[in-house]
């Protein structure tokens, strides 16, 4: 095994203990810690074994199996900041909403 292979598989082995923590203490749910976790999983079969990224890209029709990840690891990329934008838009409309709110009983007090 090659030293990158040990160095990948131990942030394998600390996501998926830090994911479980997490599970543990409540501030993840179930579905999000076992959707990380079959990640992490796949990751860690991936670093292990790495000529399974060659049959996925030969099933799908990529050149090479580097280009494979490259290109999933972007489409993850893309739908999480898609989701993180979304996220942040949501937050600034929850947040007019309460300051709103506080500005009228704040008004309403000093009448």
């Amino acid at each position: 095994m090659l030293i990158i292979q040990i160095i990948l598989l131990a942030v394998v082995v600390l996501a998926l203990l830090r994911g479980w923590l997490q599970f543990k203490r409540g501030v993840s749910s179930a579905t999000r810690t076992i959707v990380w976790s079959v990640f992490w999983l796949l990751v860690g079969v991936v670093v292990v074994l790495p000529e399974t990224t060659q049959l996925l890209a030969n099933v799908v029709g990529v050149g090479r199996g580097v280009d494979l990840a490259i290109y999933l690891a972007l489409l993850a990329l893309f739908f999480l900041v898609f989701k993180l934008f979304t996220k942040i838009e949501l937050l600034e409309r929850e947040i007019s909403k309460l300051v709103r709110t506080i500005a009228l009983k704040k008004e309403d007090k000093q009448e």
